[in-house]
């Protein structure tokens, strides 16, 4: 069976709270109604009695040789005038005197309930079934000149006739529950449509699922996320932030302020404002990071703020891989366009009829390119490596750079437990920085030499350029920090990402001064992976 929707279920359940909610009470009220109108009669009943009893000339009629003559026509009057069932008075032995039947006049009065008037002189209110049937009825005693008690009035009022005005007031009740009601269901239609709406027309189950689904996103971004409501205080933290607080993930920090957390926070401002920080530098306990802020609106107010931030290393380090591609990139846009200038030129002889010197041209072209090309494939046997070397030529040709790649280089296919990212970062970034290095020299000058080598335990790797080298000052920090000769945001990443990559391999790398006048790095990779622990 499919389960009711949450507007449904909303319907039913106010529907039926505001249904028994007046029902009972409807009933409370007819009971106790009922009982006061009950308590009403009867204390109208007695009054009458009292009233009848006090009366001289009832009191008179009791001395008279034939009481019921004189008794009877008061007690009729006060009956057809206080519109009683019956007006009863009798002696004290309880003999009645006046009967609204007169054929039961001289009989004994019926009911068990004179004694508290004809012996105690109480007057009381009771209820009893007399010949006229159940009754409430008033009694007072009757007394005389002397004090003596001569004889007891009973008023009553029939059960049947009380019950009949009870419901007449019971209609008017139901009617009264009856509009309760519709008014309760209609309300709880228009309060379950508008919690349906509040809620985005989803279901219970729905929300459960995006509240799994929002904090299993939330935690699994590298991002450090902290949420605040509109008084600033923390209602979400994911585990990133509690990494980049350098704080224990046991540490409470919901429902703390934000500003006792981060105090240079400028999440207050946003909540205050409502304007979105993007990309903005914070320090974080000693961190520097990147920051973005942004508030939570509900229509057009603002109900909260959420703020992001990560490691700026971790941004930097982005930044240089998308360098690093578009310095591939570069390599194999130069191999493109040296082909396409070297077609147009055979092109252009071909044009030109001469067709000799064209053939020479592809020749000499086709010489050069084809000694590289069998040189890496002979000696370089992994395709990839074997690769960017090429790209590199290329590129090296078109910046007219004389590219050196050692006789003596050799290697076989690098093992599968290496990951070859690794190596193309580690030739790629170097060999860009030495293509950057000698740019500024005259062409006869511009030089870079590559040398690969497998000797059976390691796999060794040489770049050189013939640049001006490194300044003794910069070299104690080169892989630590970003240090470049130029003046570009994205530069200076190359080493790190250099000394990364070797780290990774369990390998180690040092700087020289090289032949060729520049900087010389050599870089030793131990086939096993991590051989020991001395690293560097």
């Amino acid at each position: 069976m499919k389960p009711r929707s949450l507007q449904s279920r909303i319907f039913l359940y106010g529907a039926l709270f505001v249904s028994v909610v007046a029902i009972i009470i409807g009933v409370s009220f007819y009971f106790t109604m009922s009982n006061g109108i009950e308590q009403q009669i009867g204390d109208r009943a007695l009054s009458i009695a009292k009233t009848a009893a006090d009366r001289p000339d009832v009191r008179a009629g009791f001395e008279q040789p034939n009481p019921s003559k004189a008794l009877q026509p008061i007690a009729e009057a006060i009956r057809q005038k206080t519109g009683a069932e019956y007006v009863v008075i009798g002696n004290s032995e309880g003999i009645r005197y006046a009967h609204p039947v007169p054929e039961r006049i001289g009989q004994k009065m019926v009911g068990d309930d004179n004694e508290r008037a004809l012996v105690l002189g109480e007057s009381y209110i009771s209820e009893a079934t007399g010949t006229l049937g159940a009754a409430l009825r008033g009694k007072t005693p009757v007394f005389g000149d002397d004090g003596t008690i001569i004889g007891v009035v009973s008023v009553g009022f029939l059960k049947d006739d009380i019950s009949s005005m009870f419901f007449q007031y019971a209609d008017n009740i139901a009617v009264i529950v009856l509009i309760a009601i519709a008014i309760g269901v209609i309300g709880s239609g228009v309060l379950a449509r508008n919690i349906k709406k509040e809620l985005f027309n989803l279901e219970p189950a729905e929300i459960a699922n995006l509240f799994t689904e929002r904090n299993a996103l939330i935690e699994s971004v590298r991002e450090g996320i902290i949420m605040v409501d509109a008084k600033g205080n923390i209602t979400t933290v994911n585990a990133a932030a509690y990494e980049t607080l350098s704080l224990p993930n046991q540490t409470e920090l919901i429902g703390k302020h934000i500003q006792d957390v981060l105090p240079n926070s400028l999440l207050p401002k946003v909540l205050e404002v409502g304007e979105r920080h993007l990309d903005w530098p914070m320090e974080i306990r000693g961190k520097k990071v990147i920051v973005n802020r942004i508030p939570i609106h509900i229509g057009e107010q603002v109900v909260g703020a959420v703020s992001t931030f990560r490691l700026q290393s971790d941004i930097d380090r982005l930044a240089m891989e998308l360098s690093q591609v578009k310095r591939y990139t570069e390599a194999l846009r130069a191999q493109t366009h040296e082909y396409n200038n070297f077609l147009y030129t055979i092109s252009g002889l071909i044009q030109l009829n001469s067709l000799d010197e064209a053939l020479s041209l592809i020749h000499v072209e086709t010489a050069e390119h084809q000694s590289l090309i069998q040189f890496v494939t002979k000696r370089l046997q992994d395709p990839f490596l074997g690769g960017i070397v090429i790209g590199f030529f290329n590129r090296a040709k078109e910046l007219k750079v004389r590219f050196l790649l050692d006789e003596d280089s050799s290697l076989e296919k690098v093992p599968k437990h290496l990951d070859k990212n690794h190596f193309v970062s580690i030739i790629g970034n170097l060999v860009t920085n030495a293509l950057e290095a000698v740019e500024l020299l005259p062409e006869e000058m511009r030089m870079i030499r590559i040398f690969i080598m497998d000797n059976g335990e390691e796999i060794l790797i040489e770049i050189e350029d013939s640049g001006h080298g490194l300044a003794p000052e910069v070299e104690d920090v080169l892989f630590e920090e970003k240090i470049s000769t130029k003046s570009h945001e994205n530069r200076g990443y190359g080493l790190m990402k250099v000394a990364e990559s070797v780290k990774n391999l369990g390998g180690s790398i040092t700087l020289e001064k090289g032949d060729l006048g520049g900087a010389l790095f050599i870089i030793s990779i131990p086939k096993g992976g991590f051989m020991s622990d001395s690293s560097n």
